[in-house]
Order: structure tokens, then C-alpha cells, then sequence
């Protein structure tokens, strides 16, 4: 029985989808593809009125949550998204933070739990396409809420069968190179920050390439929908040719593959499904 081309992304925090997944996100959605958000946590321990940081004082995570997930709605609707699905789950922080051991905190849940609540919306919304990320979190982010996203979306996929392929979202180590040297080219500081010569995802690992050129400015006003977070986000400082070098392109690595007519190197994730 056909079923309805559907992608969906598996997200850790309100914001994440933008920058890996929103180009994909609203060039499907315009091909007429169905496209599902899963939001795992809330985003307490995000930043909260007036850049005050988790654990200072002023810093209500409720009153954080609350907004960041009005801003992911307006992200929603910037990039077209016809379902968003929030699993409810408590922000754990940053690798180390003392919220890591919060006993609600999502890297805390059993994953069995997790990956149970998430395949009956697989089973629901039955897409072909899933995206998460990959064992690190994402390029050795190491966050332990995209560590424990990547964990449940990969229980879930396995114990539904659904999913025709499963992607995970990379960095390509030679496009973060060049976007590194059109950074500092420009002038802008990244603070401590100094990209390893391994950072990013190697090239060899990387199965897909989209094209996602059409909608930088529709990306970057879903990422501006998240204002709140505005001082953790150094891309608004890049000049409008390293924005548009970062954004123009998402690459993903393919690691479940049912469909034999995709190709090894593809540049559309519905390749061999349409």
C-alpha cells in the first residue's frame, strides 16, 4: 500500500532543527513532502530573559522552557513543517553540568521508555526518511541530550521497521575547514573555541549532499526565531558569504538503507523513493 513520502528529524532541544535539518525541512515541505519535528526535551537549561545562564540568578527554567518553545513554534512555521511532536523531556545540559544528574533529565530516561514513546510516532506518521544524529551527538558535539536522541531514534527505527533509511546529519570536515578560514579571514573572534584539525564529520563518511541554496534566508529566520538563545549562536556574526557557505548545503550520512535504487552518493534523501 503507498503511503505518503514523509521525512522526519529527531531533535534534541528547541533550535536544533535549523542549522542541520531546516533547509531539508522546507525544501521538502514545498515538494509537497510531509515533514515531522520531534523536539525531545524543552530547553530549560537554555538561556533565559536577558542572556542570564542557567544556574545564576533570574534563571527560572520553566519560565525558559515556556519561551523556547514558543520560538520553536515560530522556527515551525518559517520553515514550513506540517508536524511538531514534543516528547516533554527535561534539558540535562551540558556534558558536566550538575543538571546531567537531575533524575528527570532526559539522558537519564531508560531508553527503552524513550525510543517506545518515539516509535509510536513512527508508527503513526510511518515516514520513510528519518534524520538524527550520529553516535557523538553530532560530530563529537558530545551533548548528552543529542547523544541520548541519537540513542532512542536508533531503538526506534530498529524495533518499528518503518523507516525505509535512516540518516544521520555531518559536518563535512573539508566544508568546516573552509568555513573556519572564511571566520577568521573576517576578522570575528570564536573565544576559546579552536576547531581541531578532526573536527567535523570526514568526507568519506558523508552519503549526501542536498542542496538547500533556495532557502538560507528562510533558515536563517527560523534560527532568528530563537532570539532568546542569540549569544550562543556565533553564525549571526559571519559575514553574509560565510552564512551562505554554511548554509546552502546539508549533509547527512546515510546508515540504514532498505531501498535499492538509491544511489551510493546522493543528493536527495527520497532518492529512490519517489
Amino acid at each position: 500500500m503507498d503511503r505518503q513520502l514523509t521525512l522526519m528529524a529527531v531533535h534534541a532541544h528547541p533550535d536544533d532543527e535549523c542549522l542541520s535539518t531546516g533547509g531539508v525541512f522546507a525544501r521538502y515541505a514545498d515538494e509537497g513532502i510531509r515533514t515531522v519535528l520531534v523536539t525531545c526535551t524543552n530547553g530549560e537549561q537554555g538561556d533565559g530573559p536577558g542572556g542570564v545562564k542557567p544556574g545564576d540568578p533570574g534563571h527560572v527554567a520553566a519560565e525558559v522552557a515556556e519561551r523556547r518553545l514558543a520560538e520553536l513554534r515560530e522556527s515551525v512555521a518559517h520553515l514550513g513543517i506540517d508536524h511538531l511532536e514534543l516528547l516533554g523531556y527535561r534539558d540535562s545540559g551540558m556534558d558536566g553540568w550538575d543538571t546531567n544528574a537531575h533524575p528527570d533529565a532526559f539522558a537519564n530516561v531508560p531508553v527503552d521508555l524513550a525510543a517506545g514513546r518515539l516509535g509510536e510516532l513512527i508508527k503513526q506518521y510511518r515516514p520513510q526518511v528519518v534524520v538524527t544524529y550520529d553516535e557523538t551527538g553530532g560530530s563529537g558535539y558530545n551533548h548528552p541530550d543529542h547523544v541520548q536522541a541519537h540513542r532512542i531514534t536508533v531503538a526506534a527505527v530498529e524495533a518499528t521497521g518503518v523507516a525505509d533509511k535512516l540518516y544521520y546529519t555531518a559536518l563535512p570536515r573539508s566544508a568546516m575547514k573552509r568555513m573556519f578560514e572564511l571566520v577568521r579571514s573576517s576578522g570575528i573572534d570564536l573565544g576559546d573555541f579552536e576547531p581541531s584539525d578532526d573536527f567535523g564529520t570526514p568526507d568519506e563518511l558523508v552519503t549526501a549532499v542536498v542542496d538547500v541554496a533556495p532557502y538560507v534566508e528562510r533558515k536563517l529566520k527560523a534560527l532568528r526565531s530563537h532570539a532568546s538563545q542569540g549569544d550562543n549562536i556565533f553564525l549571526f556574526q559571519m559575514p553574509e558569504e560565510a552564512q551562505q557557505q554554511a548554509f546552502s548545503a546539508e549533509a547527512f550520512t546515510r546508515v540504514v538503507n532498505h531501498v535499492t535504487a538509491a544511489p551510493d552518493q546522493e543528493d536527495d534523501l527520497f532518492a529512490g523513493l519517489r
